[in-house]
């Protein structure tokens, strides 16, 4: 099974912790010459000093806030216009945990502008690079939230599934060019996200983190919360050529606690 990344470039987003500098490793490890985005740049050069270079490659990074899609737009235009992208990670934090009935109208707005605006506008900004070398894989890590609705998520709920659609729409349309886009759904994984999803659940049910923890855990048929790497294995396969024929889904990567086939 082919899953050399050699000769192949990657922007990796959020790639300065939890699953994307996960990703951004992995990648990097199978010899993907990567680049890094987000807003922290020493967060930025302390990751890139840490990615793999087992075929030599030059990794760099570009400094973009996902809450200014401008910022996003110009960052990845200087970058282009000096690397191509073959590969492409969409990844930011999710919105603040809360009932969708609570939800403001700003707070919609923001998050369909951080998530969906940015995706499209790196994809759209990737693709001519990815057309010329008859090669493109755009993953975009988003939710389990797709299949089946997550409690006290009512912003990201919502804005998860757009992305979901979004992505569907645009693996037709761009598949004809040996580009593919899938999902990754990532069920309760160890990241600073979960951390505070745990904290507002608590706080807000009036529970001790460790007593809460037990129970999410306990709907998890594997028993355990995930691993950033274990999202990122299943990103780099669909990164990777052997992922080929693989187009227009959304992979759960859950331990089996997503309740749907």
């Amino acid at each position: 099974m082919n899953i050399s990344l050699t000769n192949k470039h990657a922007l990796i987003c959020g790639s300065t912790q939890g699953i994307g500098r996960a990703t951004a490793m992995e990648l990097a490890g199978l010899g993907a010459t990567c680049t890094l985005m987000a807003r922290n740049e020493a967060a930025l050069q302390e990751t890139l000093s840490r990615l793999p270079r087992p075929d030599g490659q030059t990794h760099h990074y570009v400094v973009a806030d996902f809450s200014v899609p401008d910022t996003v737009r110009k960052a990845i235009a200087a970058h282009m216009a000096a690397l191509p992208v073959h590969i492409l990670v969409n990844n930011t934090g999710g919105p603040a945990a809360g009932p969708v009935t609570a939800a403001t109208t700003e707070q919609f707005e923001q998050a369909f502008s951080q998530h969906l605006v940015c995706n499209h506008i790196l994809a759209q900004a990737c693709l001519p690079s990815m057309k010329a070398a008859g090669y493109g894989r755009i993953i975009n890590i988003i939710s389990t939230s797709v299949r089946i609705p997550l409690k006290n998520l009512g912003v990201s709920n919502t804005i998860r599934g757009a992305v979901a659609s979004w992505a569907k729409t645009l693996s037709n349309e761009v598949a004809i060019h040996g580009i593919t886009v899938n999902n990754i759904l990532p069920g309760y994984t160890k990241t600073g996200r979960l951390d505070s999803l745990l904290r507002f659940t608590a706080d807000k049910r009036g529970m001790h983190v460790d007593d809460l923890t037990r129970e999410m855990v306990g709907d998890i048929p594997a028993g355990r919360f995930g691993e950033a790497d274990e999202i990122a294995n299943v990103a780099a396969f669909l990164a990777s050529p052997a992922a080929s024929y693989v187009n227009g889904v959304s992979i759960p990567v859950d331990g089996g606690r997503t309740g749907s086939i």
